[in-house]
Parts: C-alpha cells; structure tokens; sequence
C-alpha cells in the first residue's frame, strides 16, 4: 500500500493516473491539503477500478496528527511525498508557507514513518520513503550539467525550501537508517498543470488572445520532461533505487522559454485555425528576481543503473499537452475561476 502525499497536485494526480493504472492489486490512500493548486477533479477519470483502490484524505502534511491516524489506519509499506508549495514566483512573496509545507511537511513525515515504521530500533522490512525535490536545489549553471554531487545553491525561498527538504531526508538517512531515496527532476508539462506555470498559462492566454507574459529576454533555458514520463522513472526508483541514494530525472531535450512560447504558438495556430493567435501575443515583462538563467540536470545514474530512457520527445509531449488542454477547456475554466472550489464543499464541505 502506498502513501501518496500531495495527491491532488498536478505531478501527484498523474503519478495516481499511472500506477494504479499499472498495479491492479495496489491501494493508494492520497492526502492532500487542497490548496489552490490541489484538485479533486484531477482524480475524478480515474476508472471505476481504480477508483475502487483508492483512498482520499483531507489534510495537511504538517499536522501531525494527520498524518499519525493515516499511519495507524492504513500502515502504508511507501511514502512517495509530492506534497509541497512549488511556485517561485509565490515563494518570493509568501516565503513563510515554503519552509512550513516544503520543510516542516517534511521533517513531520519523516518522524511519523520513523515512529511505525522501527521496531526495537529495528526498520520494518520492504518500507520505502521516496522524496520528490526539483533540479531547482543546485541554482544555475551557464554550461556543464548538474550531477547528483553537485553542491546545493538554491536561489529562491522555494528552491532553498526544497533543498532543506532534502537535506533533512538525508540526515534521517545518516542519523536513523531511515530507507528513503531522493529524486531531483527537471520541469515537468503535461496534463493537469496549474495555469500558473508557464505552458498551461501560455495555453490559456493564446486561446483567450491575451498577452502572452514572458519574463526579461526570454531566454532562460530549461530542461523539460512530460509528465508521465516523470512517473514512470519514479516507479523504477520507488522499486529498484537504492537506499540513501540521489536521482537526477531529466530529458536532456533543452529548450529556451521563448521558443517554447512559440511552439506552443504554433500548435494553437495548427489545431485551433484561429488567426488571433499569433507571435504579437508575446510581451516581454521585467524579469523576476534572481530568475535562474539556466538549469541542466546529468541524468546517467538513473539511464545506467536503473535502465530509465525518456519515451516521448518535447515535440510529442507538447503535442499531447496542447491537445489535452483544448479537450479539457472547461476543467482550465473552472481552475481559473476557482469554481472548482465548489467541487470540494460539496464533496468534503468547508
């Protein structure tokens, strides 16, 4: 049985998507805090199967009794923790609820599995707590790829966050045994996103003909993975990755936000026929503080040891993701609006 924090979230309602998809004899309990960011519908295709192997509930992984009752109820055998704030731009404005959710979340789950999981000083055997952090922890780098060595620069209040995250994963290592690997990825697109990030934004503002923000010159470059191919790595760490270690998961498919921007452009123009959507859409804004020019994770240990080879190029998943959006206008609606909100007073009240 496996513990999925953050479930609701757009990396966390994919990963549900997956594995259920995959295991037909596993039962996931899902707990999330439904944040602006965290949405039930995202669970809601979810077939009648899979539906019937999983286990929603409501709460916050800081809260330590929340998390205690899941433990006695359920005695998860793996934690795979998404359960995070994750928006910089948020971060630099509301760093407080960073370091609560991204650490202290954290340190709470840590102990929690301690406390159930070690008997007599003794762990349990087959328990495993796989931690998701971001590329984010390492800051930038001009050229050259971060290694799973690199030293940790983080440059915002939520990569700082996340690197705390870790650090904290890797003492309880060190200090307690406690059997947890750590995977760093890089960005992630698909299905599901928050139209706060960039490609679902763009989406949405194209198909609305609204400006199209981009942050200074546009060139800040980053390294993209879809989504579900994220997963399928996750799976392959959660099972055969080794205890104590890092994993880098990245594409090694680069590409700078302004061509993005335009791609996603293009593929409107292509599926839509819309003349209104068009490069004039773009405007450059004043950039972000300390906005990291560039991120590019080393991806070789986890291609060497764990046999994991990205199957869906940028192109591709870019493809999926627009055509995903346009069939799914009224979920994007709703988010937007926050009349999803709705969705959870009637399902969970409050």
């Amino acid at each position: 049985m496996l513990l999925v924090t953050g479930c609701a979230g757009f990396i966390g309602s994919n990963f549900v998507h997956f594995y259920l998809t995959r295991h037909k004899e596993d039962l996931i309990v899902g707990l999330d805090k439904l944040t602006y960011a965290g949405n039930l519908e995202n669970l809601e295709s979810l077939g009648e199967e899979e539906k019937k192997r999983f286990v929603f509930v409501r709460g916050d992984v800081a809260d330590q009794a929340v998390v205690e009752e899941i433990f006695s109820r359920y005695d998860p055998d793996w934690i795979v923790h998404f359960a995070a704030e994750t928006h910089v731009d948020r971060s630099l404005y509301d760093p407080e609820v960073f370091v609560r959710t991204n650490v202290l979340g954290t340190q709470v789950l840590l102990e929690t599995a301690r406390k159930f999981w070690q008997k007599e000083g003794k762990w349990r055997e087959g328990k495993r707590f796989l931690h998701i952090s971001t590329d984010e922890v390492y800051g930038e780098t001009l050229e050259g790829k971060f290694t799973e060595e690199s030293p940790l620069r983080p440059r915002s209040p939520y990569a700082a966050s996340k690197a705390g995250a870790d650090l904290l994963v890797l003492a309880y290592c060190t200090t307690y045994r406690m059997p947890a690997i750590i995977t760093r990825c890089t960005n992630n697109y698909g299905p599901y996103q928050f139209p706060e990030k960039l490609i679902p934004l763009m989406i949405w503002n194209a198909l609305n003909h609204r400006e199209l923000p981009v942050y200074g010159d546009g060139r800040q470059r980053r390294e993209w993975i879809y989504v579900l191919d994220h997963c399928e790595a996750l799976e392959l760490v959660l099972k055969q990755g080794r205890i104590g270690e890092v994993y880098n998961i990245g594409s090694g498919e680069e590409k700078e936000n302004l061509e993005v921007v335009r791609e996603i452009i293009a593929l409107l123009r292509e599926k839509t026929g819309d003349p209104k959507i068009h490069e004039g859409l773009i405007h450059h804004v004043q950039d972000r503080p300390a906005h990291d020019r560039r991120y590019a994770l080393d991806s070789g240990k986890i291609r060497k040891e764990l046999g994991f080879t990205p199957g869906t190029s940028f192109s591709e998943g870019l493809k999926k993701t627009v055509e995903w959006y346009l069939a799914n206008l009224p979920w994007v609606e709703r988010v937007v609006s926050g009349a999803y909100q709705e969705f959870y007073r009637r399902h969970y009240g409050g």
